[in-house]
């Protein structure tokens, strides 16, 4: 589940209580949460997400509490060099700035957190524009305003549902990925086994297809049967998936290469293929593996490889 994803549960949670929502509006240096991150505060104190990982959250709460009772939006900045601002600071370096507004219709109206789910769920984008002084939001890109970008969320389909698999899922969920599980071997795919996640035992080029992956999406294989693995590979490289990863040794991923350029798959596609998959840590265990699996996917999503 994303952060987002959180806001909105507790949105609808807390519907009809009075609410403010902080944004992060800029980030800069080390800042803990980027920008767009958000935390949404209720009347009676509670929360829902995060604006620094716990630097600057009791100052915004304040700030929340005064915009709950009536006073406008606010927009605040931490992390200053300057020690004559007594204001909380980011250890880490960063810099920050916060936008607090009312969860309301001459703020952030609480129908837009229903547009961002279903943006979300038909896997578009959405685009809210917010004037900083009025701290009114609205939909669609507005010059001179705060622009967010609401990317559809990233996704994950893993071929292959064994130890590793279950793992990694627990991970990509935890990191914000709606996750797939694929194999056509009926007594691997046991739902027990693979709890909150969607699970198809389609042939692993149809269920490439029906994933049908973008440049937020991701495909793992790593059922370590070349007639489940290699179909599934074919079928993310004629997708532009963001990142294509396979398990296996070093060795096991020249022979893959040779299958697939056998296959016809392009120099420059076979280049595409993280394997073997994930960073290189040392890892030993399905725990392990899985981690840099997960680190790599996400590196490369991000455009860090």
């Amino acid at each position: 589940m994303s952060d987002m994803d959180d806001i909105i549960r507790a949105a609808r949670e807390w519907a009809g209580q009075p609410m403010a929502l902080a944004t992060v509006i800029e980030a800069s240096g080390s800042a803990p949460r980027p920008r767009g991150g958000h935390m949404l505060v209720t009347g009676d104190g509670r929360f829902a997400g995060s604006i620094s990982g716990g630097c600057v959250e009791y100052d915004v709460f304040a700030l929340a509490e005064s915009v709950i009772a009536g006073g406008p939006a606010s927009v605040q900045y931490y992390g200053s060099n300057d020690p004559s601002i007594w204001l909380p600071g980011l250890p880490c370096g960063g810099q920050i700035g916060v936008l607090v507004q009312p969860v309301a219709e001459g703020g952030f109206a609480p129908a837009l957190f229903e547009d961002i789910a279903r943006a979300h769920a038909s896997g578009a984008s959405l685009t809210l524009s917010t004037d900083l002084e009025t701290g009114r939001t609205s939909q669609g890109k507005l010059d001179g305003q705060f622009v967010h970008v609401y990317e559809p969320p990233r996704r994950l389909l893993i071929v292959g549902a064994v130890q590793i698999a279950q793992v990694l899922a627990s991970i990509a969920r935890a990191t914000g990925f709606a996750v797939t599980i694929c194999d056509p071997r009926e007594r691997f795919l046991a739902p027990e086994r693979f709890p909150d996640v969607d699970l198809t035992d389609a042939w692993p080029d149809e269920a490439v297809n029906a994933f049908a992956p973008n440049q937020s999406s991701a495909v793992v294989t790593l059922s370590h049967d070349v007639k489940i693995d290699d179909p599934a590979l074919v079928a993310a490289l004629a997708h532009p998936t963001g990142y294509v990863g396979a398990l296996g040794s070093r060795a096991n991923h020249v022979r893959r290469l040779e299958r697939l350029a056998a296959m016809g798959v392009s120099p420059k596609d076979l280049a595409r293929i993280d394997g073997p998959a994930g960073i290189s840590i040392g890892g030993l265990g399905p725990h392990e593996i899985a981690l840099s699996i997960a680190a790599g996917m996400v590196g490369a999503l991000r455009g860090v490889r």
